[in-house]
């Protein structure tokens, strides 16, 4: 429940009822639970009357989009995902192949490697 374990909760309630008190605990829940659902319809009829005054060429737009996190799932990786998913299935299976040697000299022990004043 909210990322909470049962001993999060537990303290919760305790410090719920030590704060309220036995007597007032159950009209601060109803209360809790009125607001919540208040937050949660006000939320649903804005994301209604954003659709709506969208029209119909965003049937499809969804506000959690929004989100970043999402936003960047959405976009980048899952485009990456599609374009390496189309790439490997239209080339064949290619055999492995032996490492290439390397274009540069190796340097032996004790050499300077050559100073390239454009690297820094």
């Amino acid at each position: 429940m909210f990322g909470l374990g049962w001993l999060e909760v537990g303290a919760l309630a305790v410090i719920a009822l030590l704060v309220f008190g036995p007597e007032k605990l159950p009209q601060a829940a109803a209360q809790a639970g009125k607001t919540l659902r208040n937050l949660r319809r006000m939320a649903n009829n804005a994301r209604d009357d954003l659709q709506a005054g969208l029209g119909p060429e965003f049937s499809n737009f969804d506000p959690a989009d929004l989100n970043p996190k999402n936003f960047v799932r959405k976009h980048l990786i899952d485009d990456i995902d599609d374009d390496w998913n189309r790439k490997s299935a239209s080339e064949p299976a290619m055999a492995p192949t032996a490492p290439e040697e390397p274009t540069t000299p190796q340097l032996g022990y004790g050499e300077i490697p050559p100073y390239d004043s454009e690297a820094t």
